[in-house]
């Protein structure tokens, strides 16, 4: 397959700010496994208690689609939606249409779900190329793979997501050639009624899986581009495996200086994100004329070569890959990593015996409010308020009917007052929350996520992030809302 002008518009990424040491992981199961020593240095990205899969990739999509207050041009322009994940949440509830609503995209969107395999976004990525014609997709993976203790996957494993926009509107990123292998390859598997992945002999996966179908399917798509293997200047190859991207890139004839950080040390290797991940991150650094190598693997390979245009200068993530791993939190308790994955059970006493039973009647006729964020501005007085209601709020105004939708999902706040409460259930204790001031106007007494004991002043400026609010344990519902966030830092472009 070759095209022409179709390529990748926009991208983004998120990592959780939590990273958990993996010496702690070390040091709480060294009488057990010894042998993970070896693997006790950096870090791994941990989701927080309230984050999952689709919050994840809300949050990436929106790095990838950043917009203004009242101004959602780049996201009305979204024909369809993709989200590529083994771990979603929900077995029969569309995903997709839930990344979409927090996205706050047009009801008419196409929403989908694609998962299955680690090359689910790769797959994703391929099927949104192949049909760029018929307007602009964003693609949008994340995962969060729960391991057993003690495991090697636990220290290898981390939580992401990433997200790429693909249309014809001046790319970024050209797609030049692709080719698809599939190869019912098991290296790993998780059954559908299982929590964990049950992974085979690593010398198998490496010999048999990535050794021969990965530069098998390399070398048949450089034969379609008529490209050689030195003339590649990114080779993006998601592999835990140490070392193998660069014996593999040898192999081929490829640069070494062309093999890209597989983001290991920094956040872990994330699953179905992971390729995206990596190509935002290159995509951040890549320079005009730059051709980019992206392998997906997974029962199989998809290999995308893509050439980086001169419109790469002019667009920024909101974040970005880059600085999401530069601004991350050390965090050494595992305990609490446990508890956050549910695989400790821990007594909270009196204070969490409560029925979060969702009304979703309800829910479904303020879905605007709740899942996209949306309050109302008076269209006579021009008065902000969440939530919006029938009467304007404004005292001196009060008019009936004058509402008009207004987002605040991408507001900036700032916080009025706040609460650390050690008394109130919360998994993550304390629960802060307190009283946040729009700039624009409208103030919302809401949930705060991120924020270390004692973090949080009055005055700090906060971001608004897609969070779980709770958990429905006895019918397995989860709710979703939004949560005020610390502000660390800007998106720098390296």
């Amino acid at each position: 397959m070759t095209m022409g002008k179709v390529g990748i518009t926009a991208f983004g990424g998120y990592i959780p700010e939590s990273r958990l040491e993996r010496s702690a992981i070390f040091d709480a199961n060294a009488w057990a496994a010894p042998g993970l020593k070896g693997l006790a240095r950096g870090a791994r990205a941990a989701a927080n208690w309230d984050e999952d899969s689709i919050t994840m990739a809300v949050e990436a999509a929106r790095d990838a689609l950043p917009t203004a207050p009242e101004d959602n041009s780049s996201r009305r322009s979204v024909e369809r939606l993709i989200f590529a994940s083994t771990t979603m949440p929900f077995a029969d509830r569309q995903n997709a249409a839930l990344v979409a609503e927090a996205l706050a995209l047009d009801e008419d969107v196409s929403a989908l779900d694609m998962g299955g395999s680690l090359k689910a976004a790769t797959s994703a990525l391929l099927t949104a190329l192949r049909t760029a014609q018929q307007g602009t997709t964003v693609i949008t993976a994340a995962d969060q793979r729960r391991a057993r203790p003690a495991s090697q996957q636990e220290m290898l494993y981390g939580d992401a997501a990433a997200a790429v926009v693909v249309g014809t509107e001046r790319p970024l990123a050209t797609l030049i050639a692709s080719h698809s292998i599939n190869r019912d390859l098991v290296d790993h598997y998780r059954a559908a009624d299982c929590a964990f992945d049950y992974t085979l002999e690593e010398r198998w996966v490496r010999e048999e899986g990535y050794l021969k179908i990965v530069p098998a399917a390399v070398e048949r798509l450089l034969a379609k581009a008529g490209t050689s293997p030195d003339a590649i200047d990114h080779f993006i190859l998601p592999c835990p495996l140490r070392g193998l991207p660069e014996k593999l890139a040898a192999g081929l004839g490829v640069r070494s200086a062309a093999v890209h950080d597989n983001l290991g040390a920094g956040c872990g290797f994330t699953g179905a994100a992971h390729s995206l991940l990596m190509l935002a991150h290159c995509l951040e650094q890549a320079k005009p004329g730059a051709r980019v190598l992206l392998v997906g693997f997974g029962q199989g390979a998809d290999v995308l070569l893509f050439e980086v245009t001169d419109a790469i200068g002019e667009f920024r993530p909101a974040r970005g890959v880059a600085n999401a791993l530069a601004h991350g939190t050390s965090d050494s308790n595992y305990m609490r990593f446990l508890s956050h994955n549910n695989l400790v059970e821990l007594d909270w006493g009196m204070r969490a015996e409560r029925d979060n039973r969702t009304a979703l009647s309800t829910f479904y006729r303020k879905r605007d409010m709740v899942t996209a964020f949306e309050g109302g501005k008076c269209s006579r007085c021009g008065t902000v308020q969440f939530p919006r209601t029938h009467i304007c709020v404004n005292p001196n105004c009060g008019a009936a009917g004058t509402q008009d939708p207004y987002p605040f999902s991408d507001l900036v706040g700032r916080i009025k007052s706040f609460t650390e409460d050690w008394q109130a259930f919360c998994p993550d204790p304390p629960l802060k929350y307190g009283n946040i001031s729009f700039d624009g106007g409208g103030n919302v007494m809401m949930e705060m996520a991120d924020f270390t004991v004692g973090e949080a002043r009055v005055g700090m400026p906060v971001r608004m992030v897609f969070r779980i609010k709770d958990y429905d344990s006895r019918r397995n519902f989860r709710r979703y809302f939004w949560k005020a966030a610390p502000v660390r830092g800007a998106s720098e472009r390296t």
